[in-house]
């Protein structure tokens, strides 16, 4: 009897947490999933569809003063791991299917994340403007290149 309830709870072990984890961790581990843990540009290079605009970085005029998490990702820690981990999931989701626009395309979650540091920069330089102070400030709109002079 202790055999069977064994080989059933070995089973189950294997099946519900073994199998999965070992998974997610060889996956992590192709993907290079830890540079993305990291402060380095060339992460955003593991996937191909990044090397336009991880080229265009560097002959920016940001290039000096800001590297990829300066713009797109939050100040705040843990808000800067959480959306680490949506885009990863976003990303690994959108390049294993295929469903993704080619070029790649910023979404509103991302834009919003990008404008905010626009802003922590750049505030003084909005100051002066003439514009509805009741609408938040949408750098994006006319400069959606600066930072990669594509």
């Amino acid at each position: 009897m202790f055999g069977i309830f064994f080989s059933t709870t070995m089973l189950i072990w294997l099946v519900v947490i073994s199998v999965p984890t070992g998974f997610a961790v060889a996956t992590f581990t192709y993907s290079k999933g830890y540079s993305y843990l990291l402060d380095d540009p060339k992460a955003c290079v593991n996937c191909h569809i990044m090397d336009e605009e991880y080229h265009a970085w560097g002959k920016s005029t940001h290039r000096h003063v800001a590297s990829c998490n300066d713009c797109h990702t939050p100040d705040n820690f843990a808000l800067k791991y959480l959306s680490k981990a949506v885009n990863g999931w976003n990303h690994g989701y959108a390049f294993t299917t295929g469903d993704f626009k080619y070029p790649i395309q910023i979404k509103d979650f991302n834009k919003d994340i990008t404008n905010k540091a626009c802003l922590k920069c750049h505030n003084s330089m909005t100051d002066h403007m003439f514009i509805d102070k009741s609408k938040p400030i949408n750098c994006l709109h006319c400069h959606s290149k600066v930072g990669h002079d594509l």
